[in-house]
Parts: C-alpha cells; sequence; structure tokens
C-alpha cells in the first residue's frame, strides 16, 4: 500500500513538473515569435504643409498600445493662402492684406490608446483609439488697418497664441510592411473641447480718439462664431481676447519603423 502511494505521488509529481515545463516552452516560445512591441512613425501628409509630426507607440499586449504624438510648424503662411484670398476677392484689401503677411507657427501633443480590434494585434490591422490633445498656435504679424480723423491710414501688428484642449476618437488602420517597416492609416479623428487665446499689440505713438474708436471698430468687427470676444483699447494699443469651443479632424498617413 505505501509502495503503490509512493508511485502515485511520483506520477503525479512527474505530471506537474511536466505541464510546467510545457507551459514555460510554449510561453517562451511565444515570446520569441511576438512581432516587434516598438513602432516610430514619421506623419507624411503634414510634411507638404510644413506641419512635421512623429509618433512613437508601444504595444502593450495583442489588444492594447500606448502612443503619443508631437507636432510643430515654425513660422510660416497659412496654410492654402491661395485658395483664401480668392474667396476673400478683392473687394476688402485690409483683410487679404492681412492673409498675406499672416504667419502662423503651432505645436500640439497628442496621446492615445489604441484597441486593436483584429486577430493580429500586436500593432497590426484595424483599431479605434480615444485620445487628449493639447495644441498651441502663435503668430507675430496679425496686422489691423485704421484710419485717424484725417482719414490717414495706420497699421497695427499685434502678437499672441491661442491654446486648446480636446478629446476625440480616432479610427485607423497599420500595417507590416515586411518585417521592420510599417504603414498606420489615421482614418478620421474627430475631436472637441475648449479653446482661449490672447493678441495685443503696442502704438509706436500715442492713439487718438479717433483711431481708437476705428481700431475697436476694426476688432470688434471680427466675426468668430460661437467664440466669446473681448476688445481692449486705449492710447497704448489694443489687446483681443478669446475664448470658445474647439474642434478639429485628425487624418493622414504615417510611415515608420518597428524594433
Amino acid at each position: 500500500m505505501k509502495t503503490q502511494s509512493f508511485y502515485l505521488t511520483a506520477i503525479l509529481c512527474a505530471g506537474i513538473v511536466i505541464s510546467s515545463n510545457a507551459q514555460n516552452t510554449k510561453s517562451d516560445k511565444e515570446e520569441k515569435t511576438a512581432p516587434p512591441s516598438n513602432f516610430f512613425k514619421v506623419n507624411l501628409t503634414g510634411i507638404p504643409l510644413k506641419n512635421y509630426s512623429v509618433q512613437y507607440e508601444r504595444a502593450l499586449n495583442r489588444k492594447l498600445s500606448f502612443a503619443v504624438a508631437f507636432r510643430t510648424m515654425p513660422s510660416t503662411g497659412i496654410p492654402f493662402k491661395t485658395q483664401i484670398l480668392d474667396a476673400v476677392g478683392t473687394n476688402d484689401p485690409d483683410t487679404k492684406n492681412t492673409i498675406e503677411k499672416l504667419k502662423l507657427s503651432n505645436f500640439a501633443v497628442t496621446p492615445e490608446l489604441r484597441v486593436y480590434l483584429s486577430k493580429k494585434g500586436y500593432g497590426r490591422g484595424f483599431y479605434i483609439a480615444p485620445f487628449y490633445r493639447y495644441a498651441s498656435f502663435s503668430t507675430n504679424d496679425l496686422l489691423f488697418t485704421f484710419q485717424n480723423a484725417l482719414n490717414i491710414s495706420r497699421t497695427m501688428s499685434m502678437s499672441g497664441k491661442l491654446t486648446s484642449n480636446t478629446g476625440g476618437l480616432l479610427l485607423g488602420s497599420q500595417w507590416a510592411l515586411g518585417k521592420y517597416i510599417c504603414l498606420d492609416l489615421w482614418i478620421l479623428g474627430p475631436h472637441y473641447g475648449s479653446g482661449k487665446g490672447t493678441f495685443s499689440g503696442v502704438s509706436g505713438t500715442p492713439l487718438t480718439i479717433e483711431e481708437q474708436n476705428d481700431l475697436r471698430q476694426q476688432l470688434n468687427d471680427i466675426d468668430i462664431p460661437l467664440t466669446n470676444k473681448t476688445v481692449t483699447v486705449n492710447a497704448n494699443g489694443a489687446s483681443l481676447q478669446l475664448s470658445g469651443p474647439w474642434a478639429g479632424i485628425r487624418s493622414g498617413i504615417s510611415l515608420g519603423i518597428k524594433f
């Protein structure tokens, strides 16, 4: 009886050891065959607009990954300037002059959590990604033309920054192009939140009452839907404060490496 118990115990122990070794071997095999978990990508569609964007993504497991993108644009003319000028036409020379000389710069950081829905996973296939975006837009060349009592025109250059905080949901798909290359398509990523900014300018000489009134009128005539606007004008210059909803859409094509 004792001998049978001994053999039964030995068989159970051997089974446990074999099972454990098999699981470890399977785990090691899966780990060795798992695709690369790191992705570094460059957004190709923003380059022609001087909007330079890179993204790092880390696959946490088969279904989930975390990514963060950084975007920057040096001070440059506004995108699609020609089309905007055509829409403005020749009837508003002041607005046309402002658009011609306006230069903008921007910066944005966008963290996101990706959920891959395909069986492949590990950063491959269709995904949905809730995200947050902080963005800032700056200018030093916002020009406004106003007149004094003698109808002599003057121009004031205003500078400032607008910042926004938005959240959204991105739909996309990512493919492996060989062992070390990936292609990431941002199909559609609407986002919504709020923005606020302040723009101000200082006059080289004191503004007369007539000049202040005309400049105040120019600033008040700016029509931005759903935006709260506060205009302040005095003899030293002017300021324009904006606050309200902010929305946008993410889309693009990124090419990257896997490692």
